[in-house]
């Protein structure tokens, strides 16, 4: 697997695997297997898994540090939005 630049991560909105390996609840080396795992159900035909789902499944990350990500990922969708709605605003 190609290695994750932070430029690449970064050009995409925040995910689960690069804010879990932002706040050091996972290594990267995790989050490439969890990817992988993730493709092979899907190649597969198994039911697609969360990162989330994996990584608590194989004992990386607990429910609480789970709650830290989904949160962060909220919150950042929604600055997204509300700096969208804004700049829609000042074109008006």
């Amino acid at each position: 697997m190609k290695s994750l630049s932070k430029e690449h991560c970064k050009a995409y909105c925040a995910r689960f695997g690069t804010i879990a390996v932002e706040l050091q609840f996972i290594t990267t080396e995790q989050l490439k297997w969890a990817l992988d795992q993730q493709v092979e159900d899907d190649l597969a035909g198994r039911a697609h898994r969360v990162l989330g789902a994996i990584c608590f499944a194989h004992g990386w990350m607990n429910p609480e540090q789970i709650d830290i990500v989904l949160n962060r990922m909220f919150k950042a969708r929604v600055e997204q939005v509300n700096q969208a709605a804004e700049a829609e605003k000042a074109a008006v």
